[in-house]
């Protein structure tokens, strides 16, 4: 799907990157589904656990992403956002927004989780305070923009192209390769969190699944179980290489005895057994 603003809204925009002033009131909606946080902190888990978090990158939800516009202020907090490069800040300093072009680059990937209450993650409203999908596409104007609808498991990926956003077709296996990223993106059925519902994940450029934490541990735990039953089967075969050597061993000295017994006997009965 590619929206399209009609010709006579496409004015240019006076946009200023400027910091957001101390006292400007952020919005502070409240998150529409408990689903939504878990999805943008299982994104970023993978990926730090995965060693894929540079320390001069930018990963946050429900973060304020900055613009003035026709003198206005504008504040857009994606559910996902990704910046490859920002300016550091000093230490004890906690962002409370972002600016691109101010602060280090623009966004290279934003996404929006859609739940029950649709919020305007399609919107190109032109004007004040624009739409959601306008304020990324022409206003930030991010490479990639994902869109993502737990409750019937559907993902949308887009990118822009030409100066509008154009729908990604997906890879055979249902994903998506985001070289902003440079992973694929695509969607995974099962429980975190003791939550069972549709989860975004990461896949590396060979297939290889970016494991979550409890992941890791499990595949851990039974990497050194098949190690113990392993060792335990060299034990095995060590001991039973060992009985194999005893009864060995026994037999001989059994045929041995045997031997001697019968030179005994034979003795006893009077047969030289001494050589002529």
């Amino acid at each position: 799907m590619t929206i399209s603003l009609p010709r006579t809204l496409q004015a240019p925009l006076n946009i200023r990157w400027e910091p957001l002033p101390d006292d400007f009131v952020l919005p502070d909606d409240p998150v529409e589904s408990t689903l939504q946080p878990l999805l943008a902190a299982a994104l970023r888990e993978a990926l730090e656990l995965d060693d894929r978090i540079p320390a001069h990158c930018l990963i946050a939800s429900n973060f304020g992403l900055c613009a003035v516009v026709d003198g206005k202020t504008i504040v857009k907090a994606p559910d996902w956002v990704y910046v490859p490069r920002v300016q550091s800040v000093s230490v004890g300093t906690v962002r409370r927004s972002y600016t691109p072009n101010l602060e280090g680059e623009k966004p290279a990937i934003v996404m929006e989780f859609i739940s029950a209450t649709e919020g305007g993650e399609y919107s190109i409203k032109p004007s004040y305070p624009y739409g959601k999908w306008f304020f990324y596409e022409q206003i930030l104007q991010v490479p990639i923009y994902v869109i993502f609808e737990p409750d019937i498991c559907y993902l949308e990926v887009y990118q822009l192209q030409e100066g509008q956003y154009k729908a990604l077709k997906p890879k055979p296996e249902g994903r998506y390769w985001l070289g902003e990223i440079g992973l694929f993106l695509g969607v995974w059925q099962g429980q975190k969190a003791e939550v069972t519902a549709p989860w975004l994940r990461w896949w590396d450029e060979s297939g290889r699944l970016l494991l979550w934490g409890r992941e890791r541990i499990a595949k851990e735990r039974l990497r050194a179980e098949q190690a113990e039953g392993e060792t335990l089967q060299e034990r095995l075969r060590a001991e039973q290489a060992e009985g194999e050597t005893l009864q060995e061993r026994l037999r001989a000295e059994r045929s041995e005895a045997q031997l001697q017994a019968l030179q005994e006997r034979l003795r006893s009965l009077g047969v030289d057994l001494e050589p002529n």
